[in-house]
């Protein structure tokens, strides 16, 4: 099998935030399986908005540096060990999310409405 290396990640230090949330909302979204499309996006719809630049950034690297989704996905599900340098407070979050404890219907994105609702 041919593996074809991916750019390495690089922290972007001075995107302003709400550019860096509407990027990681993007990148949640858009993954190369189904089942990170859906916990990534509905991780997002739950965080994103409240988590601050250095959270943002955990996240952001953990999303982004490595080279395969399964990696991801196996280490939020608990399957395999998280690495060290993954292993954080936004990877403790997002394998919270992934043990669905309220047992909830999870077969699809979020729709994006909610980024358009008022929160007053």
């Amino acid at each position: 099998m041919l593996e074809i290396p991916l750019p390495p990640w690089k922290e972007r230090p001075n995107e302003p935030l709400p550019t860096k949330r509407a990027r990681l909302l993007y990148e949640s979204r858009k993954r190369g399986m189904l089942e990170n499309c859906i916990l990534l996006s509905l991780f997002a719809k739950e965080n994103l908005s409240r988590m601050d630049e250095r959270q943002l950034n955990l996240y952001d690297r953990l999303i982004n540096e490595p080279s395969n989704d399964w990696d991801i996905y196996y280490w939020a599900t608990e399957a395999k060990p998280t690495p060290a340098v993954f292993d954080n407070e936004v990877m403790a979050m997002l394998k919270e999310l992934a043990k669905n404890k309220k047992k909830e219907q999870r077969l699809r994105q979020p729709d994006l409405e909610y980024l358009f609702e008022s929160t007053s």
